[in-house]
């Protein structure tokens, strides 16, 4: 029976792009979503049916599901489990070893720094529909998270949740005498039925400009040697890693990847920049020159153009969605000085107006 009271926005395929009809994600995260699921009372055959997936898909341990089969599972939990804060549990269930071979990496590296590294190389490979930005100064260390895709808010808020427990959990095993110094932020308002969980998390902070994990600690513990580390094992998961993006039919360069973290419109503290890093910065950010970013992002058959208009297009749809800024305001920050282009830009991504996209999806 159907007992969720919430209102939830349905999942938009047209506004999504093809290879999230592709079956690449592990089976891995649904599987245990759903057993969460059903020891709350949610009927798992019913969550299967909904989204169109077979059991048998689930159960295999090499299984494979799209990521739109996977946002269908989330809507028929949502719809049958009144509980906004049951993204937070499912992240907080899923130790390294749920993220495969990318989380035998992470505990096998020599450092925590090479350890970030890595997540960050290899991140689409588990983190599909979010992008993750890393970002370090004197004594602060930010792993910020942000939507890849337009969603709902009820599904992105369920996904963030879900994701930043997770990375929690991982941080506070690699590097456990940082996670006092830890806080977590998230972009939406505190959720109803947190408090079973706050003693498993770390400080949260609700309503912040940008969604991540913030740790205030000396830097210089991201250069002390890994308890688990193992040269072997690391190159053994690393070549896991290889094979599995090349299933996935993504570019075998991971800078295309970094490159398109790196377009972000917010610094460190989650203050709202005007506009873009330039190809320069951006090139300087990846310790590469202008020249090689170039010739490397030709290689993968893309370039700085394309990637800065995806992340125009990902930072419009979730500040239309998620902030009451006025239209001209986010125009403004997304480097369209003239309202008009703007719109125009944004009728080319999504077939509307911002006005219109916004009263279908926006808070």
């Amino acid at each position: 029976m159907v007992r969720g009271s919430r209102a939830h926005a349905s999942i938009a395929e047209k506004d999504l792009p093809a290879w999230t009809f592709a079956q690449s994600q592990p089976a891995t995260y649904p599987r245990q979503f759903l057993d969460v699921a059903r020891a709350r009372g949610v009927d798992r055959e019913a969550a299967l049916a909904h989204a169109g997936v077979e059991p048998a898909r689930i159960d295999d341990p090499a299984g494979r599901l799209s990521l739109l089969e996977m946002w269908r599972l989330h809507e028929a939990v949502a719809a049958r489990l009144d509980d906004p804060a049951f993204g937070f549990d499912v992240g907080l269930r899923l130790p390294l070893t749920a993220h495969g071979s990318l989380g035998y990496a992470l505990m096998c590296a020599a450092t925590p720094r090479e350890a970030i590294a890595l997540l960050e190389r290899y991140w689409h490979l588990r983190g599909r529909s979010m992008v993750m930005h890393t970002r370090t100064r004197e004594g602060e260390l930010f792993l910020e998270v942000a939507p890849e895709l337009p969603m709902p808010s009820w599904l992105r808020d369920q996904v963030l949740s879900s994701v930043l427990a997770s990375m929690w959990r991982g941080m506070t095993f690699l590097m456990p005498t940082t996670a006092p110094t830890i806080e977590m932020w998230l972009t939406f308002a505190e959720p109803a039925g947190l408090a079973p969980l706050r003693a498993r998390l770390p400080r949260l902070r609700f309503d912040m400009p940008v969604a991540g994990l913030r740790a205030a600690f000396d830097l210089a513990l991201l250069d002390e040697p890994q308890p688990t580390a193992n040269p072997e094992a690391l190159a053994h998961a690393l070549a896991s890693c290889e094979r599995e993006r090349a299933l996935m039919g993504r570019g075998a360069d991971p800078l295309v990847e970094r490159a398109a973290a790196a377009l972000h419109l917010h610094d460190l503290h989650g203050v709202r920049a005007r506009g873009y890093p330039s190809p320069a910065a951006v090139a300087k950010a990846l310790h590469v020159t202008p020249r090689t970013f170039r010739r490397r992002l030709q290689e993968q058959g893309t370039s700085y153009s394309a990637l800065l208009e995806a992340a125009r297009r990902r930072d419009a749809c979730r500040m239309l969605a998620g902030h009451e800024l006025p239209i001209k305001e986010i125009g403004a920050l997304l480097g369209y000085d003239d309202p008009a282009n703007f719109t125009r830009a944004f009728r080319a991504w999504m077939g509307m107006s911002p006005r219109t996209w916004r009263a279908q999806h926006g808070p």
